[in-house]
């Protein structure tokens, strides 16, 4: 994602849209899921905590949100808020990230995950070495407070050979039948990670954001989708704001070449200088309104795709 730019504003505000295409929008949002918040409390700076992102999320209708933070899991947060707002409509999801702080490829962290309801793993993501070695010559933002700096991670051994904890953990996670996703590992070891996963039963897969750090060409993502493995793309990549990398017609593009049905749009927002996720939405959905994209489509990439990966009535 890019760097910080002291030209924006901390929080990105909401597209201006004329009264019916903002309730056309409105109208789409409702059943949305997000399975990509980047609420805090964090230790990276956010413009949001998890009870506003649940308010917010709520409030537009959506069925599902799911937090996702780098360092730690957010099922106890999701847990509370969820008894606190009994009435609440929209269900609140967590998993863990196999990150240091996480103990790296550990077995232990996905079981405790699981046991503590998380519906995701993602593979390491900040720890990643091929995210260490992307940024190695480039900022990246920075935590709040200076941590220890990551050892990289692989899933990989010296002879390309997936790890026994990598195994473990595609074991528990197709026992459970949870989400696998793939973070920020490269594409080199993500073929070899999902093609173990499918041999040991793993349904659910994810590749987060093919077209940043994971290195993803259009023939990957083919390749991966006959596997049966879903693309996340970011919103925050085709909005404003700082992660802003991409236009519309490069939307068009990745859902052309993936399919509507192994596609599935989420925020990835929470971060500063940018929109807080549901205005994120706003704008995604406005633009494929744009693209002429069905609105049958529309509710499949923004919310049935990924309510099925949470085993939510679609």
């Amino acid at each position: 994602m890019a760097t910080v730019n002291a030209d924006l504003p901390r929080i990105v505000p909401g597209p201006e849209l004329e009264p019916a295409r903002a309730a056309e929008v409105a109208e789409l949002l409702v059943g949305a899921v997000d399975l990509h918040c980047h609420s805090g409390p964090s230790a990276m700076p956010r413009i949001l905590d998890h009870h506003e992102a649940f308010l917010e999320a709520n409030d537009a209708g959506f069925a599902a949100l799911l937090y996702k933070d780098h360092y730690y899991v957010g099922m106890p947060h999701a847990a509370i808020l969820q008894k606190l707002y009994p009435e609440a409509k929209t269900k609140l999801y967590s998993g863990v990230a196999l990150n240091n702080a996480s103990g790296g490829i550990n077995p232990y962290a996905v079981d405790h995950a699981i046991k503590l309801g998380g519906k995701i793993v993602w593979m390491p993501t900040f720890s990643a070495a091929n995210h260490i070695t992307a940024y190695a010559s480039k900022s990246f933002p920075k935590t709040a407070k200076p941590m220890l700096d990551p050892t990289p991670l692989r899933v990989l051994d010296g002879a390309g050979t997936l790890i026994d904890d990598a195994k473990k953990i595609l074991d528990l996670i197709a026992a459970d039948d949870i989400i696998l996703a793939g973070g920020h590992l490269h594409v080199s070891e993500q073929h070899v990670l999902f093609e173990e996963a499918k041999a040991r039963g793993v349904k659910k897969m994810l590749v987060n954001h093919p077209t940043y750090v994971v290195d993803f060409s259009d023939a990957d993502i083919r390749s991966f989708v006959s596997l049966g493995v879903h693309m996340e793309h970011s919103i925050s990549m085709f909005t404003p704001g700082r992660g802003k990398q991409h236009d519309e017609q490069d939307l068009a593009h990745l859902i052309e070449v993936a399919g509507v049905e192994h596609t599935v749009l989420c925020s990835d927002l929470g971060l500063t200088q940018a929109p807080k996720p549901v205005d994120g939405y706003r704008y995604i959905v406005s633009m494929l309104l744009d693209l002429q994209v069905s609105t049958a489509d529309i509710r499949r990439l923004i919310g049935g795709n990924a309510a099925r990966l949470l085993d939510l009535a679609a």
